[in-house]
């Protein structure tokens, strides 16, 4: 079994926002596939499975906000018995520009308060992650209020594209692993 996390913070005034390039991920995929979500308030999430070439995929919201994502992600991992390598984060990324998205495996949490959070509840959990580039603003103190918003709309077209790809690269992963998944996606022009 795999387990698919996107990030992002709950409630309608966050849809749409560059924080919330996670979920958008997960909610293409789970689309694709004709799956419900349900609550799943015992684990702090929204949860739905899917199965792609007789994996058994797990795809989650947590229902927390971002700062919290660790609570989730420790009780769904827990509650499925899955293991750390089959733990997929999907985030959004500063340090990328819209449009692009990459793999990462282990690493830091960089600043990213939902990372720091996940490693906080599973320390020795090294982060399998997809991370999708919203860009920087110009001030590096505006990065708390810049995840918040909406992305104008040349960024916009370029994340969307993003999000699709990524919905695919996601569940290649699912079934490559993940340094096939860096190999195939990662060198993408």
């Amino acid at each position: 079994m795999k387990l698919i996390v996107g990030l992002g913070n709950p409630g309608k005034e966050y849809d749409g926002s560059r924080h919330n390039v996670g979920f958008s991920v997960v909610d293409l995929i789970a689309e694709a596939n004709g799956a419900k979500w349900k609550a799943d308030t015992k684990h702090h999430a929204v949860i739905t499975k899917i199965v792609v070439d007789d994996n058994q995929i797990v795809l989650a919201k947590p229902t927390t906000f971002m700062n919290l994502s660790g609570q989730a992600v420790s009780a769904l991992a827990k509650y499925f018995k899955v293991k750390p390598t089959d733990i997929l984060i999907i985030q959004d990324e500063l340090d990328l520009l819209p449009g692009a998205f990459r793999f990462s495996e282990g690493g830091r949490a960089g600043g990213h308060h939902g990372l720091e959070s996940i490693q906080e509840f599973l320390p020795k959990f090294e982060l399998l992650r997809l991370r999708l580039g919203v860009g920087k603003p110009s001030s590096h103190k505006a990065g708390r209020d810049w995840v918040l918003t909406k992305p104008k709309s040349k960024e916009l077209e370029l994340m969307e594209s993003a999000i699709e790809l990524a919905a695919e690269a996601a569940v290649d992963w699912s079934i490559l692993g993940i340094q096939a998944a860096m190999n195939k996606w990662n060198n993408r022009k």
